[in-house]
C-alpha cells in the first residue's frame, strides 16, 4: 500500500502555517496557460465565443475582446466541432499587457519569438481574459464575481497537481485509489475544481490531489428521523456494520449511547465528512442534536482516501470494505455535492434491478464480464423542515446521509488492474500521455490497443441501451477500464451508476419486471435523447479529447480513431440482428446530435443562483456526428 501522510483533526495544520510551495510563478504560469487554452477551446466549442480565422496561415484565429484588443492563437479543429488551442500560441494584441507579458514579448521563454505579429505579446492569464471579455461572454456581475473565484481555486488545485506531478511511467505503477489523486479533473468543464465552500486548509485536507487519507467520524441517528435500506445480505443492517466496523468499535458506539440513556437498537450508525459535520450538520441539525436524535461518536480506525468525486472515500486500510459516499455541500462542477434523499433511499433497489439485468443476461455476465459496483446500502436522514419545503434550494435537502458502494479490488481477477477512463487523457510534465505509456507496455500496436479498448467499453453500454432501454453516464470518472497484466484493456467497470440511470420513456417489454420503487425514482428520456448519455458522457466527454491525443502521440489519425469506434458499434449490431428495430429506435449513427453545453450552464443558464432542482446541461444547436457513415 502506498505511504501517505495522514490527516486527523488533532494534527490538522493551522491555516497560518499552511504551506503553499506550488504558488510560484513558474508553476502558476504553466497552469494558467493551460486553463486559458482550455477556456478558449471549450467556449468556442459551445459557441459562447466565435473566433475568426486569420490570413496568416491555417489554424490561426483571432478573437476581439471588449476593449478592442484581440487574442491571437492557433487551434486545431476536430470532431463534434471541437477546438484544441495550443497554450504557447496565445498572444494579445492592441491591449495593455502586464509587465511580465510585455517583458516576455521581446524575449520569449526560449529566446527571441519568431512571430509575424510584432505588435503582440504572449498572454496566459485566464482571469484577465474574463475581465477583458465579460461583455463578449455575456456575464452578469454576480456570475463574473463567483466565476473569478471558482477559476482561481481551480488554478490553485492545478498548480498543486503540477508541483507534485509524476511521470506517466510512475503513474502506471499506482493502484486504482492512489491514481485518483493525480487526475486533473473534468476535461470539458473549465472551472472543474472550484469547490466553493472549501477554504485553503480544507482543500489541503480533503481534496483528492492532497492525497491525504483521513479517518471518518461516525454518528448515531435515531430511526425517528433516519431510514436504512440494503440489498441482498445487507438488507439486515447488522450485516453491514459487522463488515465495516470492528466489534470493539461497535461496542464503543453502543456504550456511548447507553451512557446518555439511549437504546442502541433504535439508532443507525453512519460516517460523516468532518467538513460537512462542522459546516452544515451541526448548524442545521442543532435541534436534533439537542434532542438526542443525532449523537456524535468517535472515528473508526480505517484510513480512507478521497477520490475524484471528492465526496467518495476508498478504504485504503481495508480495500475489501465498502467505498463510502457522503454528502459534501460544496458547489463543484455545476452542482452542490450533497446526496439527494430520494435517490439515496432507492439506491439499493436500483442496484438490485440493474445488477439483475446483468446477472440474467449471458452476454453481459459472461462475454462482457461487466462489473457494476452497486450502491448496496444507504442511510437517509430527514430534515424536519427543509425536506417538506418544495421551494427550498435543493442543497438544503441533501445534507445528511451515507451510501456504501461495493469495493472494486475484490471484483478484479488475478493480474487485472483498474484505472478510471479519465486517466487516459492525462499528460505528464514531460509531455508524455498516460495512454502512450500503457500502449507501449502492452506490446500491441496503437490501433490494436484502441480496438481492444473500444471492445471493452462499448458492447456492455450498447447492450444495456438496445436490449433494455437503459443507459448510464459513462463519463471519465464513472467508467473504469479493467486491464490485464500486460496493460491491455479487457473489460468495463461502472460506478456511481445509480445517480445516472435513465430509461426509455417509450415502454419496452424488458421494463415489465422493474419494481415499483425503482420505476418511481428512475428518470426517463425519449429514445432519441437516450443515446445522448453515451454521446455526451463517453464520445464528446472523453473520446473528443482522446482522439487528437492519439493522433499526436500514437500516430493514429483522428479519422482512423473514429472509424474504429464505429466499427465496434457495427460489430455489435451484427452480433444481435434480432435487435435491428432497437438499433433504429436508439440511433447512435444519426447524422447530427444535439450540442450539450456544460460551461454555458454556468455562464448563462444557472450561474450561481439557488434553485429547487438540480440543474441540467444546456443545449445549444447541434453538431455533426463523426459516427455517421460518410456519403
Amino acid at each position: 500500500m502506498p505511504k501517505y501522510p495522514v490527516s486527523r483533526d488533532a494534527a490538522a495544520p493551522s491555516p497560518l502555517l499552511l504551506s503553499t510551495p506550488e504558488l510560484n510563478p513558474v508553476v502558476w504560469d504553466r497552469a494558467a496557460a493551460r486553463m486559458l487554452a482550455k477556456m478558449l477551446g471549450e467556449f468556442a466549442y459551445e459557441e459562447v465565443i466565435q473566433p475568426v480565422p486569420r490570413a496568416v496561415g491555417d489554424g490561426a484565429y483571432s478573437l476581439v475582446l471588449d476593449d478592442g484588443g484581440s487574442l491571437r492563437f492557433t487551434a486545431r479543429r476536430g470532431v463534434y466541432g471541437s477546438w484544441r488551442v495550443a497554450p504557447d500560441s496565445i498572444r494579445a494584441a492592441g491591449i495593455a499587457a502586464t509587465e511580465a507579458e510585455a517583458a516576455a514579448g521581446a524575449e520569449g521563454p526560449g529566446g527571441p519569438v519568431a512571430d509575424p505579429d510584432a505588435d503582440s505579446v504572449p498572454f496566459r492569464d485566464p482571469l484577465q481574459f474574463l475581465a477583458r471579455s465579460r461583455r463578449l461572454l455575456g456575464l452578469d456581475g454576480a456570475t463574473l464575481g463567483h466565476l473569478v473565484r471558482e477559476l482561481t481555486t481551480t488554478l490553485t488545485a492545478d498548480a498543486r497537481l503540477d508541483h507534485r506531478a509524476l511521470t506517466a511511467a510512475e503513474l502506471a505503477d499506482l493502484d486504482y485509489a492512489a491514481l485518483e489523486g493525480h487526475q486533473t479533473g473534468h476535461p470539458w468543464i473549465v472551472a472543474n475544481k472550484g469547490r466553493l465552500g472549501f477554504s485553503a486548509t480544507d482543500a489541503s485536507r480533503y481534496a483528492p490531489e492532497a492525497r491525504v487519507p483521513v479517518t471518518l467520524p461516525w454518528i448515531a441517528v435515531s430511526e425517528r428521523i433516519a431510514a436504512y435500506r440494503g440489498t441482498g445480505p445487507l438488507t439486515d443492517r447488522e450485516t453491514l456494520y459487522a463488515q465495516e466496523l470492528e466489534p470493539r468499535i461497535r461496542a464503543s458506539f453502543a456504550a456511548s449511547l447507553r451512557e446518555r440513556g439511549l437504546a442502541p437498537d433504535g439508532y443507525l450508525f453512519l460516517p460523516v465528512h468532518p467538513w460537512q459535520w462542522d459546516e452544515w450538520i451541526v448548524p442545521l441539525f442543532a435541534p436534533a442534536i439537542a434532542a438526542g436524535d443525532i449523537v456524535p461518536l468517535h472515528a473508526d480506525e480505517d484510513l480512507r482516501l478521497p477520490q475524484q468525486s471528492i465526496r467518495t472515500f476508498a478504504n485504503v486500510a481495508r480495500p475489501d470494505r465498502h467505498t463510502v459516499k457522503l454528502p459534501l455541500s460544496i458547489l463543484n462542477t455545476l452542482v452542490w455535492r450533497g446526496l439527494p434523499t430520494e435517490r439515496t433511499v432507492a439506491a439499493p433497489a436500483v442496484t438490485a434491478w440493474v445488477q439483475g439485468l446483468r446477472d440474467n443476461d449471458p452476454f453481459l455476465r459472461d462475454t462482457c464480464g461487466v462489473i457494476l459496483l452497486g450502491e448496496v446500502a444507504s442511510v437517509t436522514v430527514e430534515h424536519p423542515l427543509y425536506d417538506h419545503l418544495p421551494e427550498t434550494p435543493y442543497q438544503f435537502k441533501e445534507i445528511l446521509g451515507a451510501i456504501w458502494r461495493e469495493p472494486l479490488p475484490p471484483r478484479l481477477a488475478p493480474g487485472e488492474r483498474a484505472r478510471t477512463l479519465a486517466s487516459l487523457l492525462h499528460t505528464d510534465p514531460r509531455g508524455r500521455s498516460f495512454t502512450a505509456e500503457l500502449v507501449a507496455r502492452s506490446g500491441l500496436t496503437p490501433t490494436a490497443w484502441l480496438t481492444r479498448l473500444f471492445a471493452a467499453l462499448l458492447p456492455p453500454l450498447l447492450h444495456f441501451l438496445y436490449r433494455y432501454g437503459t443507459v448510464f453516464s459513462p463519463h471519465g470518472e464513472n467508467a473504469i477500464v479493467v486491464f490485464d497484466g500486460n496493460d491491455v484493456p479487457v473489460r468495463l467497470a461502472i460506478k456511481d451508476f445509480v445517480d445516472d440511470v435513465n430509461v426509455s420513456a417509450r415502454p419496452l417489454p424488458e421494463h415489465d419486471s422493474m419494481p415499483r420503487d425503482v420505476r418511481d425514482v428512475l428518470l426517463t428520456e425519449e429514445p432519441a435523447f437516450l443515446t445522448q448519455f453515451i454521446h455526451s458522457g463517453l464520445f464528446t466527454g472523453v473520446f473528443r479529447f482522446l482522439s487528437p491525443l492519439c493522433e499526436e502521440q500514437l500516430d493514429v489519425p483522428e479519422d482512423t480513431f473514429w472509424s474504429l469506434v464505429r466499427a465496434e458499434i457495427l460489430r455489435h449490431h451484427a452480433r444481435f440482428p434480432e435487435l435491428k428495430e432497437r438499433f433504429e429506435l436508439f440511433d447512435m449513427l444519426t447524422p447530427r446530435i444535439e450540442r450539450l453545453c456544460l460551461n454555458r450552464n454556468r455562464l448563462h443558464l444557472d450561474g450561481y443562483r439557488d434553485r429547487p432542482e438540480r440543474p441540467h446541461a444546456a443545449v445549444h444547436g447541434s453538431v455533426a456526428n463523426p459516427l455517421h457513415p460518410a456519403p
